[in-house]
Formats: C-alpha cells, sequence, structure tokens
C-alpha cells in the first residue's frame, strides 16, 4: 500500500458535547483512540489535517499512524467518522489501536473494472452497484486498500455476488462468515431499470396525495 496517512493529535483533558463545541469554533476535532487492551484516550486533531487526510478514500482502508504529542506513534485504523446531518461537517472521529497478530475488521472500497465494456453493457444493459464497500476480517498487514470487481464478462441478468469476490490471501468477508452472500453488482436490461423507476415515482407521488 503506498499512501500513507499521519494524524497529530493532542490529549484531550475534557469530554461532553459542550467542550467539544468549542474545540470545532477552534478548528479542532475531537477524536477518541481505542483497543488493544488499553484505556480509550480522548483527543485533539486539526480540523484542515482531518479534512485532507478524509478526502482521499484511502484512508479508511490504510494503517494509519497517529501521533500523540509526548508519545510515541501509535498505529491505527478509522473506524468511525461523525459527520453534521446537513453540513457534512466532521465532528467526531473514532480510531481503533491494532496489534501486528491480531484480526481486525474494517469496511474496504470495490473498484469496479471494465463497466462501459462488459458484456451486458454492449447489449445495452444498465450496471446497478448493489455495495460499494465490504467490511473484511485480516491481520493488519494483510489489509487490502480495495478489491477490484471486474465486470468484463458479466451479461444481462447476471451478477457478482460477494463469494465470487478474489480477495489477498488471508481476507475474509465478515457477511460471508454470517452465512450471507449478498450481490455485489448486477446488469438488469434497460427497460427494467425505467420500470423500477418509475414504480418509485408512483409511489412517491401517492404518498404525497394521501
Amino acid at each position: 500500500m503506498e499512501a500513507s496517512f499521519e494524524f497529530d493529535a493532542e490529549l484531550r483533558p475534557k469530554v461532553g458535547s459542550r467542550p467539544a463545541r468549542a474545540l470545532r469554533r477552534e478548528l479542532k476535532i475531537p477524536a477518541v483512540l481505542y483497543g488493544a487492551r488499553k484505556e480509550p484516550v480522548g483527543l485533539i486533531m486539526s480540523k484542515p489535517q482531518v479534512d485532507k487526510n478524509l478526502e482521499n478514500e484511502a484512508v479508511y482502508s490504510h494503517i494509519l499512524v497517529i501521533k500523540v504529542q509526548g508519545q510515541e506513534p501509535v498505529q491505527a485504523v478509522l473506524k468511525d467518522v461523525q459527520r453534521h446531518p446537513s453540513k457534512e461537517s466532521v465532528l467526531h472521529l473514532d480510531f481503533q489501536r491494532i496489534v501486528a497478530d491480531e484480526e481486525i475488521r474494517v469496511h474496504v472500497p470495490l473498484h469496479f473494472l471494465n463497466e462501459d465494456t462488459s458484456v451486458g453493457v454492449k447489449k445495452g444493459g444498465v450496471v446497478t452497484h448493489a455495495q460499494v464497500e465490504v467490511e473484511v476480517a485480516c491481520l493488519p498487514g494483510q489489509l487490502p486498500e480495495y478489491i477490484e470487481v471486474d465486470l468484463a464478462d458479466l451479461d444481462i441478468g447476471e451478477s457478482i455476488h460477494l463469494s465470487e469476490l478474489k480477495l489477498p490471501e488471508g481476507v475474509k468477508v465478515v457477511e460471508l462468515m454470517h452465512g450471507s452472500d449478498a450481490p455485489v453488482v448486477l446488469i438488469q436490461a434497460a427497460r427494467a431499470v425505467q420500470a423500477g423507476e418509475e414504480g418509485e415515482e408512483g409511489e412517491a407521488e401517492g404518498e404525497e396525495e394521501t
């Protein structure tokens, strides 16, 4: 994995909604670092640095370096980003410490290949993404940046399921571990997609009239 991400942080002495709001007014983001059988630690991070790192989708599926002022750097993964419901600004970050020999669970993005040149699209089909990321379980050193899904041979009416994903060695899909083999992507006939959209519009209009 070529990309690398660092988050500089200070220890956060006060927790709660009021101190958190005060931090955000100062262009700082509250965060928490937990895991590895250690006590959770409240952190303060720079909003500009956080925003810049989060612009890259790879930050969500990489081992990150948390540099807490006055302490040794810590390796972690980003577990959750809380955003404002309307402004989309970052409100809080959750990081999990990692241990080299302990399995982690991380959401990894899917990269879809050969969509425009797939068999089904050449026949007029429409690609529908059922999922754009999957949760995987693996050791930290095996964490993939993304998982490729090749649509080249996919025809109209066909789909690719979780069990058909080509995974790196040591990587498992969490949903499959729970017995669910859901579709990831499918190609539908254009008329079927159009009919579905018209049906949804009709339902919405009916709800508005009641």
